[in-house]
């Protein structure tokens, strides 16, 4: 095993010298001396007849014995102390020292070696493990280059950067915090955070987030974020914090282990002193014949050795733990253990529309102006209504008027949520918003039924047209609903607070079952109760969105998945699984990832039980040496161990 670390060699290293010393002591002819030593040896009468004094075995096995396992008889002795009785230290201590007692004493050394061989093993494995994350932990920058107002350039913590400051990327450099270029074009490899090689081409007034290498030319970033809300420090903590929310299996094998490692010790213990008490005082019975109470020590302590649940123990987190990182790898973040678990039994998956399966990026493709409007009244109307807003059909209003926007003409400006907007512009009333809107002011209007984003228009109460905003799916959005669906997904619903027609087209085009248009946040909710009440037992209902109105239902959802890149805070915050490059398609990649570690979790414990389950019986029934319960215990964890760490390993489409 390459790349050990020094305590691992130094465990190697224990393991070699006790396996040598235990082979040189099965092959040595007995030593034999002229004197006595107390305790130590045992006198016999040589072929001459003279005495002689030969070493008892028991000091020799006891040298490779404590020296590959000292270390588990002092966590056996400490946990004892500390309250901790039942674990697989005690029972490895119980048993091997046990088997010194009735003379086995190579059984007791091999036991030990090869228990170690397998804890090894599993650091080793362990440290695979983490090391798959490692990259993703070294994602943040140790400083940051802040521009002073002289024009100096200085090397401070990122934490101590401020909102609005300016810092300097140099080409090959990571950047520490969110921000909006400022000056210079350049390329950003966005590979730790998405996990896609392809760079994106950045200029100035284009948003670049922490974590990504600068791959081209300089860069002056205006900090948008303080460091403990960038995109690194979000993603650092829940990569740290995944493991504190376990799935019900990780759950059940906690909790199995508490009950199961008492049971069996009291089991063992009445395998060895029932037939021992019957031996006395029943001698005559059946299944004793034959036996002596050493018989059934060993029998006990054979049980005590297949018993430990380390298999169980270790596998199922490391698997868990594999797949979040393998997902890592893919950028897609994932909470915890339990959402992988509900990931892999997703039935239904619920979607908002924009952002999510479209761009996001509205574009005006239609103006058309009522009586006595012209088409640029109307849409400087409608810019100046929208000027303070950063939705997305507010920014695609002022990007077609342009500039000249003169935010001082504009007072008393308000959202009017699930409606639109009212503003005073040049002391007149101007509403802007959808159809909704126009029928709550009692405003005769034309209704459209051109597919895309509608944006009616009223001045001082009269209806000055309407405009029409396209907003295009996502080039994988098509992909990513057939994927899902080919994976077994039954039921995928659009909801969108959209017009029907527009729902209706993107929901064709799409290949998408069932939709529902024209939506409050509220509705969303409550149709995702319907679906949450009506769904198959066992099954699992996932919602994915990007917007701040998307968090109660991210919330309320089994599984929760947001869009990391373009997706607000709230989302993201609300969230269970983050895209990390609002890659819809990503989800059908996340769902195999989740399947496979719930596939890999369930064959490690059925395959550890059945085995068990199977040497426990043979051992009580006399039928199972110290060997195979040595392999009933570590040859299982090893097994396991290596199935589990197939859940690193992950397949991109």
């Amino acid at each position: 095993m390459p790349n050990l670390s020094k305590k691992e060699k130094r465990m190697l290293l224990r393991i070699l010298s006790a396996a040598v010393l235990l082979v040189i002591l099965k092959i040595l002819p007995e030593i034999s001396f002229p004197f006595p030593i107390p305790f130590l040896s045992f006198s016999r009468v040589g072929e001459d007849g003279s005495v002689l004094f030969c070493l008892r075995a028991w000091p020799l096995y006891l040298i490779p014995y404590l020296t590959a396992g000292w270390d588990v008889l002092y966590r056996a002795i400490r946990n004892i102390r500390n309250g901790q009785v039942f674990d697989e230290n005690f029972l490895m201590a119980l048993a091997t020292v046990g088997a010194f007692l009735t003379g086995e004493y190579a059984e007791a050394v091999f036991v030990m070696v090869f228990y170690q061989t397998g804890e090894l093993f599993q650091d080793y494995a362990v440290g695979r493990s983490r090391a798959s994350i490692a990259a993703l932990m070294d994602i943040c920058p140790e400083t940051a280059n802040l521009e002073r107002e002289d024009g100096s350039v200085e090397e401070v913590d990122p934490e101590e950067v401020s909102v609005g400051d300016t810092i300097v990327i140099k080409p090959g450099e990571r950047i520490p915090l969110d921000g909006i270029v400022t000056e210079g074009t350049s390329s950003l490899d966005t590979a730790a955070l998405t996990g896609e090689s392809a760079p994106r081409e950045v200029r100035p007034g284009d948003t670049c987030l922490s974590g990504c290498v600068n791959g081209g030319g300089m860069l002056r970033v205006r900090v948008t974020k303080p460091f403990e809300d960038s995109t690194v420090a979000k993603i650092l903590d829940l990569v740290e914090n995944a493991g504190e929310k376990k799935a019900r299996s990780e759950a059940f094998v906690t909790r199995f282990a508490r009950y199961y490692t008492p049971c069996v010790v009291m089991a063992a213990t009445a395998l060895f002193l029932v037939p021992t008490l019957l031996l006395r005082f029943a001698p005559g019975l059946g299944f004793l014949a034959g036996t002596v109470w050493q018989d059934w020590l060993h029998r006990a302590l054979i049980f005590l050795v297949i018993s430990c649940p380390c298999a169980l123990v270790i596998s199922v987190p490391l698997s868990f733990f594999g797949g979040i990182g393998a997902a890592s790898k893919c950028g897609i973040l994932v909470k915890g253990s339990t959402y992988l678990e509900s990931m892999a039994k997703a039935e239904t998956v619920i979607f908002d529309k924009t952002g999510t399966l479209t761009q996001g990026v509205f574009t005006v493709s239609q103006v058309h102006p009522a009586e006595g409007f012209s088409k640029e009244a109307l849409l400087e109307s409608a810019a100046l209504a929208e000027i303070f807003s950063d939705h997305p059909i507010a920014l695609s209003l002022r990007t077609a008027w342009g500039a000249g926007l003169d935010a001082g003409r504009v007072t008393d400006a308000g959202e009017l949520a699930g409606h639109g907007l009212r503003a005073t512009v040049d002391g007149k009333t101007i509403l802007a918003g959808n159809r909704r809107l126009m029928e709550a002011e009692h405003i005769a209007f034309t209704p459209s039924e051109v597919p895309g984003t509608i944006v009616y228009v009223a001045v001082d109460g009269v209806f000055a047209g309407h405009i029409v905003i396209s907003d295009l799916p996502k080039d994988s959005a098509k992909k990513a609903i057939s994927e899902l669906h080919s994976s077994g997904v039954k039921r995928t619903v659009m909801l969108t607070g959209d017009s029907t027609a527009v729902a209706a087209d993107v929901a064709k085009t799409l290949g998408i079952r069932e939709f529902h248009a024209e939506l409050l946040p509220g509705d969303k909710v409550s149709l995702t109760e319907e679906i949450l009440a009506k769904k198959t037992p066992g099954s699992s209902v996932v919602f994915v969105g990007d917007g701040i109105n998307d968090a109660p239902v991210l919330t309320r959802a089994d599984v929760g998945v947001a869009m990391g890149a373009l997706g607000s805070d709230a989302a993201i915050e609300a969230a269970d699984i983050v895209l990390m490059d609002d890659d819809p398609a990503k989800l059908a990649l996340a769902m195999g990832i989740a399947r496979k570690t719930l596939a890999i979790v369930r064959q490690n414990i059925v395959f550890s039980l059945v085995v068990k389950g199977v040497v426990l019986i043979l051992g009580a029934m006399n039928l199972a040496s110290m060997w195979a319960a040595v392999f009933a215990d570590v040859g299982v964890a090893v097994i396991a161990i290596l199935n589990a760490m197939r859940c690193l390993r992950v397949k991109k489409s």
